[in-house]
């Protein structure tokens, strides 16, 4: 398997949205397409899926035009999409029907993605929600909760479940983990992570750069249409080279830093974020301290991350929504 997206593009008017885009996925892992708000980023999305018609350009999946009827996709959008006024048992059957899975198979998946999820009491009438080992009360059965009674980050989680309740083969995630608090935001993770060890091809979009970090391989920044940077993360990362340097001691070295001509970031409390040019630098520095028996706690010499990327390609420019 592999998918090909080919110089895509798109206009509306005279605005260009996206232009000429091309990146590609030989192998499974999770590709990141990042970028400022109206960099193009869902558009591509929608077009690879065929919901926004292209102006130019093709998107593969095993050599073939991808096709959601005949491919197995699975969708999570950023927006909300579940009817409000439908049970959500009638909503997750219909959607898994829609990916050819049977009712019977659907109610299986179902009950599992419930429980793995947290979302049984919204599914289930009368499912108790009291602790393991107390003394229950019975109950009064509610009904199924509809789309609109739930809060967003349930929402989500509903909308999560219609992802991937087809067993899909490209898993196409647009900003999974926008608006869920703490405890859900590790919820989708472990997910996520579990998706990735089975071999999925995985496209994510998101401004969380610290949660992209830690599950893609190959990325590509938009900014304004264009693809700015792209290739493999960890090669991009030592492109940059190990500037960043994290400092740790027992007393004021500012002058000691001033004397190196080492760009101090910040400071507190004694620890030191520092801009270096390169190990020789930070080592020479490093060795100084040692000389006048200064203790140095922490010493962390490190590659720029995803988040200081992004900012040093796109300038730190803000530009208007999609």
């Amino acid at each position: 398997m592999s998918l090909i997206v080919s110089n895509l593009s798109k206009k509306y008017g005279n605005k260009t949205v996206l232009n000429n885009l091309s990146f590609e996925m030989p192998k499974p892992g999770v590709y990141a397409l990042l970028g400022t708000n109206g960099a193009g980023k869902t558009t591509t999305i929608r077009m690879m899926l065929g919901m926004l018609a292209k102006d130019s350009g093709e998107v593969l999946w095993n050599g073939n035009p991808l096709d959601t009827a005949t491919c197995n996709v699975g969708y999570l959008a950023e927006e909300r999409g579940l009817y409000p006024k439908y049970s959500l048992m009638d909503q997750l059957i219909y959607f898994a029907g829609l990916r050819g899975v049977s009712k019977a198979e659907a109610k299986k998946r179902i009950r599992y993605w419930a429980e793995r999820l947290q979302v049984e009491e919204y599914l289930y009438p009368g499912k108790s929600t009291a602790p393991a080992g107390k003394e229950r009360k019975k109950a009064k059965a509610q009904k199924p909760k509809l789309a609109d009674q739930l809060s967003k980050g349930n929402q989500q989680k509903i909308q999560f479940m219609i992802a991937l309740i087809s067993d899909p083969e490209l898993l196409i995630l647009d900003e999974p983990l926008s608006g869920l608090d703490p405890v859900n935001t590790d919820l989708f993770k472990a997910v996520i992570r579990e998706e990735i060890a089975k071999g999925r091809y995985l496209i994510m979009s998101s401004h969380q750069m610290a949660t992209v970090e830690e599950f893609c391989t190959d990325i590509t920044i938009l900014h304004r249409s264009e693809a700015l940077l792209q290739g493999n993360l960890n090669e991009i990362k030592k492109s940059h080279g190990r500037v960043n340097l994290r400092l740790k001691t027992e007393q004021d070295i500012s002058a000691y830093i001033q004397n190196a001509g080492i760009t101090q970031m910040s400071e507190k409390e004694y620890e030191y974020q520092l801009k270096v040019t390169g190990e020789d630098q930070a080592n020479d520095l490093l060795a100084q301290l040692m000389r006048d028996k200064v203790r140095v706690i922490t010493f962390d010499l490190r590659e720029p991350s995803l988040h200081e990327i992004f900012v040093a390609t796109v300038g730190g420019e803000a530009h208007e929504t999609e």
